[in-house]
Protein backbone atom coordinates (compact mmCIF):
# COMPACT_ATOMS: atom_id res chain seq x y z
CA UNK A 1 0.00 0.00 0.00
CA UNK A 2 1.35 3.74 -0.99
CA UNK A 3 -0.04 6.90 -0.58
CA UNK A 4 0.86 9.44 -3.13
CA UNK A 5 1.88 12.90 -2.50
CA UNK A 6 -1.87 14.01 -3.06
CA UNK A 7 -3.32 11.77 -0.71
CA UNK A 8 -4.46 9.62 -3.09
CA UNK A 9 -4.00 5.74 -1.79
CA UNK A 10 -2.41 2.82 -3.72
CA UNK A 11 -2.15 -0.98 -3.52
CA UNK A 12 -0.68 -3.61 -5.51
CA UNK A 13 -0.81 -7.24 -5.52
CA UNK A 14 1.08 -9.58 -7.82
CA UNK A 15 -0.04 -13.51 -8.07
CA UNK A 16 2.15 -16.31 -9.37
CA UNK A 17 0.05 -18.78 -8.59
CA UNK A 18 -2.09 -20.13 -11.27
CA UNK A 19 -4.76 -23.20 -9.99
CA UNK A 20 -4.13 -26.80 -12.08
CA UNK A 21 -8.40 -26.37 -13.79
CA UNK A 22 -7.27 -22.78 -15.06
CA UNK A 23 -7.55 -23.10 -18.86
CA UNK A 24 -4.52 -20.79 -19.25
CA UNK A 25 -0.96 -20.03 -17.46
CA UNK A 26 -2.06 -16.99 -15.23
CA UNK A 27 -5.37 -15.01 -14.92
CA UNK A 28 -3.65 -11.58 -15.70
CA UNK A 29 -6.02 -8.58 -14.62
CA UNK A 30 -5.38 -4.91 -13.68
CA UNK A 31 -8.08 -3.07 -11.57
CA UNK A 32 -8.28 0.46 -11.11
CA UNK A 33 -10.79 1.65 -9.08
CA UNK A 34 -11.75 5.09 -8.69
CA UNK A 35 -14.58 7.50 -7.13
CA UNK A 36 -16.30 7.84 -10.14
CA UNK A 37 -15.87 4.50 -12.27
CA UNK A 38 -13.90 1.93 -12.41
CA UNK A 39 -11.71 -0.07 -15.40
CA UNK A 40 -11.00 -3.82 -15.00
CA UNK A 41 -8.51 -5.35 -17.93
CA UNK A 42 -8.73 -8.99 -18.03
CA UNK A 43 -5.63 -10.34 -20.38
CA UNK A 44 -5.95 -14.31 -20.58
CA UNK A 45 -9.23 -15.20 -19.54
CA UNK A 46 -12.70 -14.27 -18.49
CA UNK A 47 -13.25 -17.00 -15.57
CA UNK A 48 -15.92 -19.70 -16.26
CA UNK A 49 -16.99 -18.22 -19.80
CA UNK A 50 -17.49 -20.65 -22.56
CA UNK A 51 -16.12 -20.08 -25.37
CA UNK A 52 -13.19 -18.62 -23.24
CA UNK A 53 -12.86 -15.07 -24.19
CA UNK A 54 -9.74 -12.77 -23.98
CA UNK A 55 -8.30 -9.73 -24.08
CA UNK A 56 -11.81 -8.09 -22.30
CA UNK A 57 -11.96 -4.43 -21.03
CA UNK A 58 -14.71 -3.61 -18.75
CA UNK A 59 -15.69 -0.06 -17.79
CA UNK A 60 -18.04 1.41 -15.05
CA UNK A 61 -18.83 4.87 -14.42
CA UNK A 62 -21.63 7.57 -13.90
CA UNK A 63 -23.25 6.76 -17.07
CA UNK A 64 -23.55 2.93 -16.99
CA UNK A 65 -21.51 -0.53 -17.65
CA UNK A 66 -19.49 -0.88 -20.91
CA UNK A 67 -17.71 -3.97 -21.87
CA UNK A 68 -14.74 -3.58 -24.51
CA UNK A 69 -13.42 -6.76 -26.79
CA UNK A 70 -9.97 -5.77 -27.47
CA UNK A 71 -8.94 -9.36 -29.42
CA UNK A 72 -6.50 -8.51 -32.13
CA UNK A 73 -7.29 -5.03 -31.46
CA UNK A 74 -4.25 -4.28 -29.62
CA UNK A 75 -1.21 -5.72 -29.32
CA UNK A 76 2.45 -6.43 -26.93
CA UNK A 77 5.18 -6.36 -29.05
CA UNK A 78 7.40 -6.05 -25.74
CA UNK A 79 6.62 -10.26 -25.10
CA UNK A 80 8.18 -11.08 -28.56
CA UNK A 81 10.56 -8.95 -27.83
CA UNK A 82 11.84 -10.55 -24.94
CA UNK A 83 12.36 -13.28 -26.19
CA UNK A 84 13.99 -12.59 -28.80
CA UNK A 85 16.65 -10.67 -26.99
CA UNK A 86 17.24 -13.38 -24.73
CA UNK A 87 17.89 -15.77 -27.30
CA UNK A 88 19.94 -13.15 -29.13
CA UNK A 89 21.61 -11.72 -26.18
CA UNK A 90 20.14 -8.30 -27.40
CA UNK A 91 18.84 -4.99 -25.28
CA UNK A 92 16.23 -4.38 -27.64
CA UNK A 93 12.54 -4.78 -25.74
CA UNK A 94 14.82 -3.58 -22.53
CA UNK A 95 17.84 -2.78 -21.04
CA UNK A 96 19.57 -4.87 -19.04
CA UNK A 97 20.36 -2.02 -16.53
CA UNK A 98 16.21 -1.58 -16.80
CA UNK A 99 15.72 -5.00 -15.90
CA UNK A 100 18.20 -5.30 -13.10
CA UNK A 101 16.40 -2.29 -11.52
CA UNK A 102 12.99 -3.59 -11.75
CA UNK A 103 14.29 -6.87 -10.27
CA UNK A 104 15.83 -4.51 -7.32
CA UNK A 105 12.43 -2.57 -7.19
CA UNK A 106 10.26 -6.10 -6.58
CA UNK A 107 12.86 -7.63 -4.00
CA UNK A 108 12.31 -4.19 -1.94
CA UNK A 109 8.99 -4.03 -2.18
CA UNK A 110 8.49 -7.57 -0.97
CA UNK A 111 11.13 -6.66 1.63
CA UNK A 112 9.21 -3.72 3.06
CA UNK A 113 5.49 -5.61 2.39
CA UNK A 114 7.39 -8.47 4.88
CA UNK A 115 8.47 -6.24 7.53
Amino acid sequence: MITGKNGTAFYFRVDWFTPDGLRTWGDGRTLIIGTEGTIELRKYINVAEEPAVTDLVFLVNGKGEKRYDVSGKVGFPFFGQLVLDCINRTENAMTQEHCFKAAELGVLAQMKANS
